[in-house]
């Protein structure tokens, strides 16, 4: 018996706007993608039994046909002024996505945040289309807003039909934060998966359900995704894009970070990581970091491609000339630091003299066995006694087995600890003074934030500064990593708010990345000086950032005790502070000035000096005398020789450091036939709706540029996937308010940070990718595109077909979008299609002075849409060599990559490494040019031709 076997089934060309019938329905395609089971197919219905209802069909397992467009029905468009066919133009290029090889900006301009050049280019720069996907490590010193540039680069990958399914990746502390700043500027909705989360989670959906399937964008904390439960999840679960905060936790491999890290990277198609302090100064770290972006720019020996490198890297800082020129008075100058030395009581000049003798400048080395042990006491002290008693009760654990000597000598230092902490603590004086003179008190707005290292100086801190400062407990605020994630997120978020009651954040070093604490505070304290400038310089940019009004203050309290050499050694930690303040002039990363390039390597050299007696200038050089090392030459774009620290003063005075070669950033707002997005919105609800007023309660309030509706069944199950807090606190679901204006978004989030019930605005801006405007779109081409192409007439001399024309590639992304028009068999491509509506008269005011005959104009669109087609032919050939031509480089470079791993390739490793080449250059090589599609969108038929009034018989034959 002979088995015939299946014929292939043929190729599958759709794209949004498209017409297919599935199942015996008529359907209209919202969104395709590539999928392991083929063409994923997005769509809404048409036909009567499925109207208004979403589906998703995959072409391996559905039949799905796509209605032939030479067989569209020309109808003539009888509506005034040719509405009906403005607002099918304007959804089907609002559902037409951007070509992925386009690296101008479209969407993210438009956004509520402020337009800045620097931004920009890291933008346009992700988008690079000569990269294999859009890949990129954003490594912006602190403050500039890596949170805005990975905001406008998700913006711009979902405008391509990229952005479908994202997720992001941050610290706990951070996650509302991020969370809030992607919906309310960018209107991207993510679930946050925080421990609140994770419980809705699991209140929604069955347990056994990858929640990664069903929230189609996440925001979650790495800790959470070490879970066991979450790993399994990851394994099963492809993304459009990956964003990794705090990327710097990600470089030491056989670590769980590092293990997630390589489980997501090849598992998305971009990855965004972003981090101040990109490396820790070994070059192999730095290597894995980069692997994670493009394994082809390492070699399988380790070392680095610069120059390709380069192309994967974007950092500046404060004082690069690009952000220098454009943040202005958004971003206040900080002040000069503040460094109070402060005398020792009787009882802590106690414990530094016993400190001193026994422990740090002993003749014998002093009780412990470990000789630096006693710094470790010291710094304990120099935070606050309660520091020190419990470093001190830690030690005498039986655990521990400390010597008798030891013992002795730690059960003397405690007695006086606690006679310390008893007593009047000069630092917590000074700082009660501080807090008071720049106006922390009752009544007072003023804020500030304290920053101390150990949790039981902070506890001591949080119990003690009411009362001392004439407040009530709920004015001082504590956060540590202690704290569970909603816990800590909560606390931060009351903090930013203009009317909540925290007058003073007490706060250890959890809070010294990623937290944004500049909206309604400019003054920081440290009361104690971390032993890092990494740590300082993260600290201070918490309220030294892009936004600040206001000039940073930043004060240092150092306990000065009156043994000499303790003195001696103390008065040194001050110059750390003003040292961090000069290279934060001067470098996009005070970790050049070490050049330990992390905190514990930094913390270590530091106590190593002192306990050697070493100077610390001999360890923390002055910034003027530092020459870039290898490292930090090559994140700077310079060639590791030039630009020398101190050698400012060349181009516009450019401090070292700064990137010579600026990225290109061009900017192509999307076309559109309507003024504004509101103006789009209310078009289409009266399309929909015949009445938007009496049936979803439209309104629109001109005075302060908001508007207003009752979301209806279908936009209720869209907004679902809103931020949870936002959908509760605004009631959204009940009515849902839009800011129709940025000035307008912009009031309304400054309300809503000033508000005491929600810091989410009560009115959501309206920006282009606001899900009710996709609603909307999908609403209104559901209404009007039956496989119609409408007629109308214009300033044309013959009937004029405009006829769009797509180019996808295997993965089902737009490669190119072209429109033609067509005239007695003649295509000719439209190079700006704002231009051409205006020259034929199609416009808003356009008149309609009634039918036309469409039965010519049907005989005539099969011919039209074969040129079309046959033009593409053409623009596809062009388009493949252009996609070789981009992708040449990198090809060759993988080439040489597998080429070189093969005498390795027994290493485990490098074995690892060469299945993910191997998957990159199939990601290459489906890139190219696939299919096309051709679809008429509108005749354009001379205004002279005279009307014919047709029976509405003659139009059902017709």
């Amino acid at each position: 018996m002979t088995v015939q076997a299946a014929a292939p089934q043929q190729e599958l060309k759709v794209a949004p706007g498209s017409v297919v019938r599935v199942r015996d329905e008529d359907w209209v395609v919202t969104q395709t993608a590539a999928t392991s089971s083929g063409l994923m197919v997005r769509v809404q219905g048409l036909s009567e039994l499925v109207r208004d209802t979403e589906a998703a069909f995959y072409s391996e397992l559905d039949d799905i046909t796509v209605v032939d467009p030479r067989r569209a029905r020309v109808t003539a468009d009888d509506s005034a002024t040719y509405r009906r066919a403005r607002l099918f133009l304007e959804t089907t290029l609002r559902k037409t996505p951007v070509p992925a090889t386009s690296s101008s900006l479209t969407v993210s301009t438009s956004m509520l945040s402020r337009p800045l050049t620097y931004q920009h280019m890291a933008v346009a720069k992700a988008l690079d289309p000569s990269h294999v996907r859009p890949r990129i490590l954003i490594a912006d010193a602190v403050g500039l807003g890596k949170t805005l540039e990975i905001g406008m680069i998700l913006s711009e990958l979902v405008a391509r039909g990229r952005g479908e399914n994202i997720l992001v990746v941050t610290p706990r502390h951070v996650l509302e934060q991020m969370q809030h700043e992607l919906w309310c500027r960018f209107a991207l909705p993510f679930v946050r998966l925080d421990s609140v989360g994770i419980q809705r989670v699991r209140q929604t959906i069955p347990a056994t359900r990858n929640p990664f399937t069903y929230f189609k964008r996440a925001i979650i904390s790495l800790d959470t995704l070490k879970t066991p439960r979450y790993r399994e999840h990851l394994k099963k679960r492809r993304w459009d894009a990956v964003v990794i905060d705090e990327s710097h936790n990600l470089t030491n491999t056989g670590t769980l970070n590092n293990e997630l890290a390589r489980l997501l990277a090849p598992r998305t198609d971009a990855l965004v990581l972003a981090s101040a302090t990109p490396h820790n100064g070994r070059m192999e770290s730095f290597a894995e970091l980069l692997r994670l972006l493009d394994p082809t720019v390492v070699s399988p020996e380790g070392e680095i491609d610069e120059e390709a490198a380069r192309q994967l890297i974007v950092r500046r800082h404060r004082y690069s000339t690009e952000v220098a020129q454009e943040v202005g008075a958004d971003w206040a100058e900080r002040a000069e630091p503040q460094n109070l030395l402060v005398p020792a009581s009787p009882a802590e000049d106690a414990v530094a003299r016993e400190l001193s003798r026994t422990w740090l400048y002993s003749d014998d080395g002093g009780p412990s066995s470990n000789r630096l042990f006693g710094w470790t006491l010291a710094k304990a002290f120099l935070s606050s006694p309660a520091a020190l008693i419990e470093t001190i009760s830690e030690r005498l654990k039986p655990a521990r087995q400390a010597g008798p000597t030891e013992r002795e000598a730690l059960e003397r230092l405690l007695r006086l600890a606690r006679e310390a902490e008893q007593g009047a603590s000069a630092k917590f004086q000074a700082l009660v003074e501080h807090l008071k003179g720049i106006g922390v008190g009752r009544g007072q707005p003023t804020r500030a934030v304290v920053f101390a290292e150990r949790v039981a100086t902070l506890t001591h801190l949080q119990q003690e500064l009411p009362k001392a400062l004439g407040l009530r407990p709920q004015n001082i605020g504590l956060l540590h990593g202690g704290l569970s994630d909603v816990e800590q997120q909560e606390i931060v978020e009351q903090f930013k708010r203009g009317q909540s009651e925290l007058r003073v954040l007490v706060t250890g070093d959890v809070a010294s990345e990623g937290v944004n604490l500049h909206a309604e505070c400019h003054h920081l304290i440290h009361f104690d000086i971390p032993w890092s400038l990494i740590r300082i310089e993260q600290r201070n940019g918490r309220i030294d950032r892009f936004g600040q009004k206001h000039s940073p203050q930043i004060t240092t309290l150092m306990l000065e005790p009156s043994d000499e050499h303790f003195a001696g050694d103390v008065r040194v930690f001050t110059s750390l502070i003003k040292k961090e303040h000069e290279a934060h002039r001067l470098f996009s990363d005070v970790a050049s000035l070490m050049g330990k390039n992390s905190v514990e390597a930094e913390e270590r050299a530091i106590r190593d000096a002192l306990a050697s007696h070493q100077e610390l200038d001999e360890v923390v050089p002055d910034a003027g005398a530092l020459t870039l090392d290898s490292l930090e030459a090559l994140l700077a774009g310079a060639d590791g020789a030039a630009d020398a620290a101190g050698g400012a003063g060349t181009d516009d005075d450019a401090a070292p450091g700064v990137t010579a070669g600026r990225f290109p950033v061009t900017v192509e707002p999307p076309v559109r036939l309507y003024g504004s997005e509101l103006e789009f919105l209310e078009e289409a609800l009266v399309e929909a709706f015949g009445d938007p007023r009496q049936k979803v309660d439209w309104e629109v309030d001109p005075r302060y540029s908001i508007a207003s509706l009752t979301p209806p069944a279908d936009l209720r199950r869209r907004l679902r996937h809103l931020p949870q807090d936002y959908l509760k606190e605004r009631r959204v679901t009940e009515k849902l308010q839009l800011a129709t204006t940025p000035q307008a978004g912009e009031r309304s989030l400054t309300a809503a940070r000033a508000s005491e019930d929600s810091h989410w605005p009560a009115a959501h801006f309206l920006g282009p990718l606001h899900p009710v405007l996709d609603w909307a779109s999908d609403r209104a081409l559901a209404s009007i595109s039956r496989n119609e192409v409408l007629a109308v007439r214009g300033e044309v001399e013959d009937p004029t077909f405009l006829i769009l024309g797509t180019i996808t590639n295997r993965r089902g992304q737009v490669l190119n979008r072209t429109f033609l028009s067509v005239t007695h068999g003649f295509s000719t491509p439209i190079p700006d299609l704002a231009e051409f509506f205006a020259e034929v008269g199609f416009h808003a005011g356009a008149p309609n002075p009634g039918p036309v005959d469409t039965a010519p104009l049907q005989d005539q669109l099969p011919a039209a849409v074969e040129n079309a087609e046959r033009h593409l032919k053409t623009m596809r050939s062009a388009l493949a060599e252009d996609a070789l031509h981009r992708l040449e480089g990198w090809m060759a470079r993988a080439e040489r990559w597998t080429q070189e791993s093969g005498a390795l390739i027994q290493r485990a490793e490098v074995q690892k490494r060469r299945e993910r080449v191997e998957e990159e250059r199939r990601v290459a090589e489906d890139m190219r040019p696939d299919q096309h599609l051709v679809r008429p969108l509108l005749v354009i038929t001379p205004r002279e031709t005279p009307v014919q009034v047709l029976s509405v018989r003659e139009q059902e034959e017709v």
